[in-house]
């Protein structure tokens, strides 16, 4: 931590020069390194302070055979434990994007209606997670399927490291169930895909008016007074390369826009990136492969109850705590093994 203590002493001198502020781009980056910096540093040393505390303090008490005051010691120290395997997880974020805020992508795939159910059990397990980890989430675009869940949704997460951590996360989720659609009660097997995809600067990808093909539409609801009656919806098509992005839960058409121009953006530059590596078309573009064989993570509740990631091996019987939002098990096992 000494490197990053060095920065940070230094960014913070830079900021106390006259005329920091004179380019406010580049001042606006320095604070949020800093800012970065701190969210690093300062629970590392909080917690360093905290491991000193007790040690002097059981020092101090040891030999009084003190039950009570042993009891709270050891009741802090397993909550300086795991702020100590927090940290040691958040120390395998290094990469360029790791930092950053995400659009957090899930399509329904091979399952009929059981795969979109499935789509709604994958967002309301992120949306937990997120919660728990007092991550921002703003549903941006939902596709309901034709009688229950979903066949798509969207979601912008900001918050410190949520591509660092969520990145775990991209590939294709297998469950396998006793069907609730199905009247025989019979063992369904059903697929979705996660994407995640950095949140990138304008200024990293360039787009262009005539490459864009800018639809609007009325945006879906719930029903009733949830409906909404205006063309506010927006879709935005990139003709050079097919993608296509939408956002229908901001208020206005304009909001809406923005949020889609942004979104597509990030998808470019992810498209950029991933162009470079062997496994881009099985991790991103994912046509038609959204089934047996690309899985990353099985989810068995019958004939008995597993989650797995087969990537890892990491796995627990707590299917319900997963499903509620408990992921710290898989995160922290494919950000040690991709640190390996």
């Amino acid at each position: 931590m000494a490197e990053q203590q060095k920065k940070l002493n230094q960014l913070e001198s830079a900021m106390s020069q006259p005329g920091f502020w004179d380019n406010p781009v580049t001042a606006q980056e320095q604070v949020g390194l800093l800012k970065n910096l701190k969210a690093v540093l300062v629970p590392y040393q909080e917690t360093g302070k905290s491991l000193q505390d007790l040690t002097e303090l059981f020092k101090l008490v040891e030999k009084m055979e003190d039950k009570t005051i042993l009891a709270e010691i050891e009741t802090e120290l397993k909550q300086v434990v795991r702020q100590v395997v927090h940290l040691e997880t958040q120390s395998y974020l290094g990469g360029p994007h790791d930092q950053k805020n995400v659009f957090l992508n899930i399509h329904a795939g091979t399952g009929g209606t059981d795969a979109c159910d499935w789509a709604e059990m994958l967002l309301r397990m992120y949306l937990k997670w997120l919660a728990k980890n007092n991550y921002s989430a703003q549903l941006i675009d939902t596709l309901g399927g034709d009688s229950a869940g979903l066949r798509r949704a969207t979601v912008y997460v900001k918050g410190l490291y949520a591509f660092g951590y969520l990145k775990s996360e991209i590939g294709v989720h297998r469950l396998v169930r006793i069907s609730p659609f199905d009247a025989n009660k019979r063992r369904h097997t059903s697929f979705a895909a996660v994407d995640i995809v950095p949140e990138t600067e304008e200024t990293q990808v360039e787009l262009l008016e005539k490459d864009l093909n800018i639809d609007t539409f009325r945006a879906g609801g719930a029903g009733g007074q949830h409906v909404n009656v205006t063309d506010s919806a927006v879709r935005v098509t990139h003709l050079p390369t097919g993608i296509v992005v939408q956002c229908q839960n901001e208020r206005s058409q304009g909001q809406n826009k923005q949020t889609a121009l942004k979104l597509l953006t990030a998808k470019l530059y992810a498209l950029k990136i991933k162009e470079q590596e062997e496994s881009f078309k099985k991790i991103y573009e994912s046509k038609g492969e959204i089934a047996w064989g690309y899985q990353i993570r099985s989810y068995v509740l019958q004939p008995y109850t597993l989650v797995k990631d087969h990537r890892t091996g990491a796995e627990t019987g707590k299917v319900q705590s997963v499903l509620d939002g408990e992921l710290d098990l898989f995160i922290e096992a494919y950000l040690k093994s991709k640190k390996k």
